[in-house]
């Protein structure tokens, strides 16, 4: 049987009822097709029993340092006009990129006898013998004994500046001594002995200054035949792996439905990383696509979806859909996608279209607004409406920047706009030195066991999907909150959240990992499952009047 027939999977159940796609799925945000999933739940049946292959996926209990995958899943019609589906894994799978039931990978640099596993090789070997002079006893040896020197080399040069200093001050005094006792001639002669001294401890000190040089150069030539040796190692390794690299990227071809072939290196090279980031090419989605095309299948729509545990840093649950990256995926998919009928990109429609701001306080110089859910605080790449604009319509007059803080898109709630310079500067300074008091109040997805907390995790963003933030202990910045139950109703939890610092999506980033409180936040599109809206509100905000200094606190009630 051939290999397409294969990889092609017709549906185990009856598809009679189902409609087809009008086009293809927008990849960077959507919500899965039904025949899309069925199609995922026909993969993960096959997942959870096959004996193909061994892998932790580390849904058992005891397999720590195990993670999950992501799966994908493409739509398609072959050339009898069957309605079917592909499979595909990102990455790779013990150790492989080639499995049953899923399509091979875009471009297999583990081929054993490739070019790349065999520049591979050379590499590891580079790396082994830098390690081995590395590792080298005589290097801490030779430090120590140079390290000695120098020390040797700077405590004689002091002392003898020392001798300089204190031989010029008694100079100085002979001379004074010798103005009131001395005839001229004999003055003369004190100053021309006097003056010779002086050179002669300078000679002496430009003399010591070359000896030691000399010393240290003698001490170090032998460290610095090992560490050059090293560095002309390391130099080698580079140089071979930026061509090694560039060999990949032009062998690494996307296919479209125009048969028009995209290496990796041609398609980054007009984004704004210009060097494609490591794993580029190897998600599902360009694996399913370059199949279909290659073997003249039809794409219909795709969807993609985690099996297994979360990874420790970005949050991912399993059996949860998520969108293509943007930062790896978007630049290949758009190659891959040209001349395909997509779904409109949602994220272009302005979501605060018909939305209007409530004013909750005003006067000569701020204002407190309750902003809507799907609100930008300040305008987008692609959309401008915003508080921002808005304000700035509202109050033409106002000077300086207006926004002092930002809620997320989708957060409803309590925002304090400045109307002038002054007000903005003052306000702002109690943002940074924490003056001002926030509480939110939000709807989780799952029951929580006890009632009250805090959860510390270090945010930053992912620089390969913007703007989905990770936990990162090694650069992310301190992100604390403390969080109380309210009520727990339908195996929903009402919260109260106290955030402590204000990073970028940390109140759904710290109820959504697992090291945080591991229940999204109801209707979060990034973190947890989407639905109507985020089901999070700023509800009160404690701040000084800016001119007065007057404590003023405003409370607007959540809808949900």
């Amino acid at each position: 049987m051939p290999e397409q027939d294969l990889l092609f999977h017709s549906f185990k159940e009856s598809i009679d009822s189902y409609g087809l796609p009008d086009r293809f799925t927008f990849p960077f945000y959507y919500q899965p097709h039904p025949l899309c999933l069925l199609a995922a739940k026909q993969l993960q049946e096959y997942l959870e029993t096959q004996s193909d292959w061994q892998r932790s996926f580390g849904l058992s209990g005891n397999t720590k340092a195990a993670t999950g995958k992501m799966f994908g899943v493409l739509l398609v019609h072959n050339l009898q006009g069957e309605l079917g589906f592909l499979s595909a894994f990102s990455g790779k799978i013990s150790d492989s990129l080639h499995h049953p039931h899923f399509v091979p990978p875009v471009f297999d640099m583990l081929e054993p006898d490739g070019f790349f596993r065999k520049g591979q090789v050379e590499l590891t070997q580079f790396s082994k013998l830098i390690k081995q002079l590395e590792s080298n006893d005589l290097i801490a040896t030779y430090t120590a004994e140079l390290t000695a020197k120098e020390n040797s080399a700077l405590l004689a040069l002091q002392n003898h500046r020392a001798r300089i200093i204190t031989g010029r001050k008694i100079r100085k005094e002979q001379r004074i001594s010798a103005k009131k006792n001395l005839n001229s001639e004999a003055l003369i002669r004190l100053n021309k002995a006097l003056a010779k001294e002086s050179i002669q401890q300078k000679n002496q000190l430009r003399d010591l200054k070359i000896y030691w040089e000399e010393q240290i150069k003698i001490t170090a030539d032998p460290l610095t035949q090992i560490t050059n040796e090293i560095a002309a190692l390391k130099m080698r390794r580079r140089n071979f792996s930026n061509s090694l690299h560039k060999w990949l990227f032009n062998n690494y071809r996307f296919l479209n439905k125009n048969r028009s072939y995209k290496n990796l290196r041609d398609i980054f090279n007009t984004t704004s990383q210009n060097i494609p980031p490591a794993g580029a090419g190897e998600c599902a989605a360009p694996k399913l696509l370059q199949y279909a095309f290659q073997h003249d299948l039809k794409p219909l729509a795709m969807a993609e979806f985690w099996w297994g545990k979360s990874p420790k840093s970005e949050i991912r649950k399993h059996k949860h859909f998520y969108p293509a990256c943007l930062g790896k995926c978007r630049p290949i998919l758009l190659h891959m996608l040209d001349g395909i009928e997509i779904d409109e990109n949602p994220l272009l429609t302005n979501p605060a279209e018909g939305k209007n701001i409530q004013f909750i306080y005003q006067d000569d110089v701020m204002v407190v607004i309750n902003k809507p859910a799907g609100f930008l605080s300040v305008p987008g790449k692609n959309i401008e409406d915003s508080v921002f604009l808005r304000m700035k319509q509202q109050f033409p007059l106002a000077t300086g920047p207006l926004i002092v803080h930002r809620l997320d898109m989708l957060t409803s709630g309590l925002m304090v706009i400045a109307l002038t310079k002054e007000a903005h500067k003052k306000l702002q300074k109690q943002f940074i030195h924490r003056v001002v008091k926030k509480r939110y109040v939000a709807l989780l997805d799952g029951l929580l066991e006890i009632d009250k907390g805090s959860v510390d995790l270090p945010l930053r963003v992912d620089l390969d999907d913007r703007p989905r933030q990770l936990v990162c202990y090694e650069y992310g910045k301190l992100a604390t909150t403390k969080w109380q139950v309210i009520a727990r109703n339908n195996q929903q939890t009402k919260v109260y959240f106290h955030p402590i610092t204000g990073r970028t999506h940390q109140l759904r980033i710290h109820s959504a990992h697992f090291n945080g409180l591991n229940m999204a936040i109801v209707g979060d599109d990034l973190y947890g499952t989407q639905g109507e809206r985020l089901f999070l509100h700023a509800e009160t905000l404690e701040l000084n009047h800016p001119t007065t200094q007057v404590a003023m606190k405003f409370q607007v009630d959540a809808e949900f």
